[in-house]
């Protein structure tokens, strides 16, 4: 008998696994602990136009669809009409079958728009009109978005520039008793601290740095301080979690004397040559990670995506628009490297290892155990299937290596890493998926059937583990002034 697409039971294959969804994960809140949502926006209550607007405005998943499926680049990032821009877009849906955004697209429409028509070319007209007219309404303002999915914390990403005047703005709010009930809090990502390459960008930053920062910028140890300051500064405004996106980690030996000199070198104006690079890089994460261990945090590094691949698009179009793909570069050593000289310091934070070449998710999975010393539970994570290994197999290949290498018991599960308000039936697809491996093992004998644990495993992958791993609290942090 074929199932009816998308019903209650989407991706559940059987009886138990409908159970853990429905009766145990489900209902979870859900924690965001790594997206990019503009807090902006946030703050504001934005409504959005029209479906354009929210759905297709920075979506690089969509707009590499619709280029391979053969539509100009005017109506992914040119000036073509919204409606047109939704036109092309709804023509491609079709031909994204057996990819996540078929499932994707279909569920928010359904999620929040209350729309069980499938999305082409001859219902683009309609689905956009009944879909633009509520995203008018008070019920779709950004902040009741949040609140339909039942999020509870969202952390975005943020530079440590960024003067993070909106989340002053929310917390404001908060300690004055607005009625905005979800915790927004910054993350801490300091990547462009780190791009020594180019030696002009680098000293630009450093100008942002020294204005945010009030810290004249001369020396290496200024340099330092007012990162510092920035990490105070973020941390008083309730921050928890740093975050990296890398190719792969930074491990050479270096010394401090070396990283003086090579820091005045970029700063006279001079580039630096490839091993200068990697010291600076290297020296500057085990800084930045024990500035996380001090106060606590969660570091989070983002490993594997070789960027911005078409230089013909990155000139006209700038990054991250969607010439991005996985990498191959070599992880182990270097990782291990630099986790074991935290480590023998005791200065190693919390830590998520995002992996996206799905060929090194058993070194990840491995490389975590050397590192998880008792003193937290699940200290080190292999975080969720991450961009490119967001969708359903590539979940399923990070919990199922996980589950025979770690302890998934511990995984602190879904995050949206996403720019749209819209994304956030992502954490439901992964609950599905998740039960559904969970009710499989059941079924066939592979685990016992008590589903007072089992559930319990299950809500705490979905909501608990990461509360309590990051410990997140619901009361507003300290007011500054």
């Amino acid at each position: 008998m074929k199932k009816p697409f998308l019903n209650d039971d989407f991706l559940l294959q059987t009886e138990t696994a409908r159970q853990l969804y429905h009766e145990f994960a489900k209902s979870m809140p859900i924690i965001d602990y790594h997206c990019h949502l503009p807090p902006d926006q946030i703050a504001e209550n934005r409504q959005f136009n029209n479906l354009t607007h929210i759905w297709l405005y920075g979506d690089h998943y969509k707009w590499r669809a619709m280029r391979s499926n053969g539509v100009d680049e005017s109506f992914c990032t040119g000036n073509q009409s919204d409606f047109a821009k939704f036109q092309k877009w709804a023509e491609t849906v079709p031909y994204t079958v057996r990819n996540p955004l078929y499932h994707w697209t279909h569920l928010e429409l359904q999620r929040y728009f209350g729309i069980n028509e499938i999305l082409n070319g001859n219902s683009a007209r309609r689905i956009y009109d009944i879909c633009s007219e509520q995203l008018q309404t008070p019920e779709f303002s950004v902040r009741n978005l949040l609140r339909r999915m039942n999020v509870e914390t969202v952390c975005t990403t943020d530079d440590p520039v960024d003067s993070l005047e909106y989340h002053q703005q929310l917390l404001n709010e908060r300690m004055a008793g607005g009625s905005f009930e979800i915790t927004i809090l910054p993350t801490f990502r300091p990547d462009k601290a780190m791009a020594v390459e180019d030696p002009k960008l680098f000293n630009q930053y450093i100008t942002r740095l020294e204005s945010a920062s009030d810290v004249s910028v001369t020396t290496f140890e200024d340099f330092l301080e007012a990162l510092r300051q920035r990490h105070d500064y973020f941390a008083a405004m309730g921050c928890k979690l740093s975050d990296h996106g890398l190719e792969q980690i930074y491990a050479e030996e270096y010394r401090t004397s070396d990283i003086r000199t090579i820091f005045d070198k970029i700063r006279a104006g001079n580039v630096l040559d490839m091993q200068e690079i990697l010291q600076f890089k290297s020296a500057m994460l085990v800084y930045l990670a024990e500035l996380d261990w001090e106060k606590g945090w969660t570091q989070q590094f983002h490993l594997g995506a070789l960027r911005n691949n078409n230089s013909r698009k990155l000139r006209q179009l700038g990054p991250d628009t969607g010439w991005d793909s996985i990498g191959d570069f070599s992880q182990a050593a270097a990782l291990a490297r630099f986790l074991d000289r935290l480590d023998s310091t005791d200065k190693l934070a919390k830590t998520i290892l995002y992996n996206l070449n799905p060929a090194d998710n058993e070194l990840m999975a491995t490389m975590i155990g050397n590192f998880n010393d008792g003193s937290v539970a699940g200290k080190v994570q292999f975080g969720s299937g991450w961009w490119f290994l967001d969708q359903k197999e590539g979940m399923e290949r990070q919990m199922n290596t996980l589950s025979n290498m770690g302890l998934i018991s511990r995984f602190v599960g879904m995050l949206t890493d996403s720019r749209s308000f819209l994304s956030y039936p992502r954490h439901e697809y992964f609950r599905r998926i998740l039960c559904n491996l969970f009710g499989n093992d059941i079924e066939n004998g592979e685990l016992p059937d008590d589903m007072e644990w089992i559930g319990q495993v299950v809500q705490n992958i979905c909501y608990g583990n990461a509360k309590t791993f990051f410990g997140f609290s619901n009361e507003p942090v300290s007011l500054l002034v």
